[in-house]
């Protein structure tokens, strides 16, 4: 009908482990880490960690993740309302980021504008547009997000190749265990 429309991505990533940026520089907290990097993609306006916008409006009893073993004695959440951080780290569970795209402002109707030049109104140039760019941006929230990790993965995991950033995750995954 001559019109374009946003919508919302969401982004999984699955097997973090816990620990993953900071809880005590707000510059290298994963969810701002996260929220930047998805707000650094044309035509973002939105960035949701978890259940964020909904747990908002949850009372504190409802709202957080508790924490219990299950029956192979794992400790784990009962839900995943932090979107799989808390506190400025990964926590374990499915890290879930949502973004919302706006419609693209080239649309084939004409908007009101005003004309730089004179000062008088106008309409905008009809412009070809793309219909939908949600689809695009999926990829881009995607690769993203694996930046962000990756660059955190570094962070923490350190070495001078692939082989000690391997031992030391591994390292510090056997050093998790609860005894």
């Amino acid at each position: 009908d001559g019109d374009t429309l946003g919508g919302v991505v969401e982004v999984l990533a699955y097997n973090l482990p816990p620990g993953l940026g900071s809880h005590t520089h707000w510059d290298r907290r994963i969810d701002a880490k996260l929220a930047g990097a998805m707000m650094g993609i044309q035509a973002i306006k939105g960035v949701e960690i978890g259940d964020g916008f909904v747990t908002a409006t949850r009372r504190g009893s409802v709202a957080h993740d508790e924490i219990e073993k299950n029956q192979a004695g794992k400790i784990v959440r009962r839900t995943d309302r932090a979107g799989g951080t808390e506190g400025g780290m990964s926590n374990g569970e499915i890290l879930r980021v949502k973004v919302a795209m706006k419609p693209i402002s080239t649309v084939p109707k004409a908007l009101d504008t005003i004309d730089v030049a004179t000062g008088e109104s106008a309409k905008a140039i009809n412009q070809r547009s793309d219909v939908c760019a949600v689809p695009a941006a999926g990829v881009v929230a995607e690769a993203m997000a694996a930046l962000v990790i990756a660059d955190l993965v570094l962070e923490k995991f350190g070495g001078d190749s692939v082989g000690e950033t391997k031992r030391n995750y591994q390292n510090y995954i056997n050093n998790l265990r609860i005894k």
